[in-house]
């Protein structure tokens, strides 16, 4: 018989549906799994395992973090059955582990199949299940569902592959799972004990915390320049024709323009050409998650946690193929299934036909899974949600739009006009002749209706100065914030039909911050922590985000864009099999070391070491009260008994370490300090020296 381990509940009800295709026994339900004929079904609840916590390494009660644990790099990993937030091991946890146990171990099981979700962290859940349960040897297989409706299910039942040839999928996954903890629990340990605060620290949230306090900070530090150009707005043929020269001029160039204004007007403006051609438009490409996230949030506002949750129902139910993909392709291998969804879509009354083009079917752009589409099985309406219905009808309208057989023409125009000598301007314009496409996904022409101008007719004109002023970015929305994510070093991307292969590059050598399949919860985790929000559709940092991103900086924490893709790097050369899990390890194991050098004490002179919160640093020279370490800064114990005595945690952007306070307070002034900032943004170098009355004042 066939043990088949499912994800979670909802996919073991509907592997049992492929099953009856393949079998007339009938599967009869137990206590935690069903079994008929070759197969016994059970499931797991997500992660029943998770990593143990330093204290099971060190071996001391849970209780109060120490510094004296950190850094913790463990030479095995363990793990251990999921606990409570109670410490304890969940009951339902733990019975269900048991019935796992039980069935891997049963006489008559000489097959397991590992049914978790078709990505890493899928692969992973199930793994770890058999290798703690599994007392003896047995053949153990992979069900990979790129959905999960019956017929999908049957066929993959018939194909299972061996465990073996998804070892580097594991390996990536493991990789991940052990890296995550090194940089989550060290760090976030560290922060909150420096701190005093606890900050959660992740290899991922930082940066993408980060990405939008900077983005942020330059809004709020934005000034507005004032600046001209010079344009016409004048009739032509009873048309009104818009031109706006390239040339700028600054606030103080005022009198430079109307003079650019009174040579362009004592010229002739004549249309040098005016071209007209028949284009055929293309539709835009299917799917990934992250770009349908981006479409639901900017179209309905729906968060990016909203929108995975409605599209992995939809998933469950069988209705869509695997949410959680990268890729805006399919596999030429699918091209008979997408007949079979044609079919289906066809008999809703969409125009739709195969179409197998290169914007559509492209190997080269597939990592683990294809596009998102709906599949043959088709929902009745009344039977969803109102947001499962926009989410649904999206991904639909998107699969007819690409797949659609009547094609989108449009008439594009192009008109030249030249200004005498001083510059040529060139008009686009496009109508759409037929709709095609259009008729069933979001499409604006960005180019105007065009006047009725011929070649070698003079148009009026009459250029003036325009009053414009520079704009601040704008916050990231889930469209560009997703854009950023997929590929951090690239720009927003601006033109939509412009080559995908650099994004696709990116993905693959792992520069993303995070993956499609673990961004979401990061951003939501980074929400319910305080540190951003979500309003409409734009992404604000909020007071414990900037205390974050400033506070692992003080700290000497680097974890930009640039070293999470370093590490995202390194787990792709993993799954390549051009590391080792180890290696990898190692790698966040050398960066963390180096968080844990840099804040030890140095010489005075370039100190940053800010000590721990709480820490006792010397006497109060107004009142005698202890100084202690505080969130800002060093504060006297009295300062409820009315003692304002304080030191800040920086002066002129330089942090003021432990040891120099603690001189400062013993001695009356600190060593000389490296690296102060003036007003006028200059460096320089001092001695703190504090006065009797607790003003602290630079000695040069």
């Amino acid at each position: 018989m066939k043990l088949i381990i499912a994800e979670k509940p909802s996919l073991a009800r509907n592997i049992l549906a492929g099953i009856a295709r393949l079998q007339d026994d009938k599967m009869v339900k137990r206590d935690g799994f069903y079994e008929g004929g070759d197969y016994v079904v059970t499931w797991v609840f997500g992660h029943l395992f998770s990593l143990a916590d330093i204290e099971d390494y060190t071996g001391k009660a849970v209780g109060k973090w120490s510094l004296e644990d950190l850094p913790c790099f463990p030479k095995e990993f363990k793990f251990a059955l999921k606990k409570n937030d109670k410490k304890e091991i969940d009951p339902g946890v733990k019975k269900q582990f048991n019935t796992i146990k039980y069935l891997c171990n049963r006489q008559n099981i000489d097959t397991i199949v590992n049914a978790g979700d078709a990505d890493r962290e899928g692969e992973i859940i199930v793994r770890l299940c058999v290798s703690h349960a599994l007392e003896k040897e047995k053949s153990f297989v992979r069900l990979w569902l790129p959905d999960q409706t019956p017929e999908t299910i049957s066929e993959a039942l018939g194909n299972m592959k061996s465990e073996s040839e998804y070892t580097s999928l594991a390996n990536e996954g493991f990789a991940r799972t052990y890296i995550d903890w090194l940089y989550g629990v060290n760090l976030t340990r560290f922060a909150t004990i420096k701190t005093g605060k606890l900050l959660r620290v992740g290899r991922v949230i930082v940066p993408i915390v980060k990405a939008i306090y900077d983005r942020d900070l330059e809004i709020r530090n934005f000034k507005p320049e004032k600046y001209y150009v010079i344009t016409s707005h004048e009739k032509t043929n009873d048309e009104f024709i818009d031109l706006t020269s390239k040339t700028k001029f600054t606030k103080d160039e005022y009198q430079k323009s109307l003079e650019e204004c009174l040579k362009y007007n004592s010229q002739t403006a004549v249309v040098t050409s005016v071209k007209t051609k028949k284009d055929t438009v293309s539709p835009p490409k299917l799917f990934s998650l992250s770009k349908l996230q981006s479409y639901l949030g900017k179209k309905y506002k729906m968060s990016m946690d909203d929108s995975l949750s409605v599209v992995q129902k939809l998933y469950e139910a069988g209705y869509v193929t695997y949410p959680r993909t990268n890729s805006e392709y399919l596999a030429t291998a699918e091209q008979g299934k997408m007949k079979s969804i044609i079919a289906s879509v066809s008999k809703m009354g969409y125009p739709v036909e195969s179409r197998f083009a290169k914007s559509i079917f492209d190997d080269s752009k597939i990592e683990s899974h294809s596009a998102l589409t709906p599949t043959y099985k088709i929902p009745d309406p009344k039977a969803l949600t109102d947001k499962e219905k926009q989410v649904y009808s999206t991904i639909l309208r998107r699969f007819v739009a690409v797949f659609c057989s009547e094609e989108c023409l449009a008439e594009k125009s192009e008109i030249k006009i030249k200004v005498g000598e001083c510059e040529e301007f060139t008009l686009k314009g496009t109508v759409i002749t037929q709709a095609g496409w259009t008729k069933f996904d979001d499409y604006t022409p960005k180019d105007k209706l065009l006047p009725k101008l011929t070649k070698g007719e003079t148009v009026s004109i009459n250029f003036k100065p325009q009053e414009k002023e520079t704009t601040p970015p704008k916050h990231y929305t889930i469209e560009t914030l997703n854009n950023y994510l997929k590929n951090p070093f690239k720009e927003d991307k601006q033109n939509a039909d412009e080559s995908d292969d650099e994004d696709y590059k990116a993905i693959f050598e792992g520069l993303e911050l995070g993956t499609e399949a673990t961004r979401t919860g990061i951003i939501e985790n980074a929400c319910k922590s305080a540190y951003i929000m979500l309003k409409k559709d734009s992404y604000y940092v909020l007071p414990d985000g900037e205390y974050l991103i400033e506070s692992l900086s003080q700290l000497g924490i680097s974890m930009d864009k640039y070293k999470t893709s370093q590490m995202g790097q390194a787990l792709k050369k993993v799954f390549r099999g051009e590391y080792s899990v180890g290696d990898s390890v190692s790698l966040a194991e050398k960066e963390i070391g180096e968080v844990f050098d840099t804040s030890r004490d140095k010489e005075p002179e370039k100190d940053i070491n800010i000590g721990i919160f709480g820490e006792v640093v010397g006497k109060c020279p107004l009142c005698g009260g202890d100084v202690s370490r505080t969130k800002f800064g060093y504060g006297c114990a009295n300062y409820k008994e009315g003692c304002k005595f304080t030191i800040n945690k920086t002066i002129c952007k330089r942090i003021i370490s432990i040891s120099n306070v603690k001189m400062l307070l013993a001695t009356g002034k600190t060593s000389k300090i490296q690296g102060f900032t003036s007003k006028n943004g200059k460096s320089f170098d001092a001695v703190l020296r504090l006065g009797e009355d607790g003003k602290i004042t630079f000695e040069f």
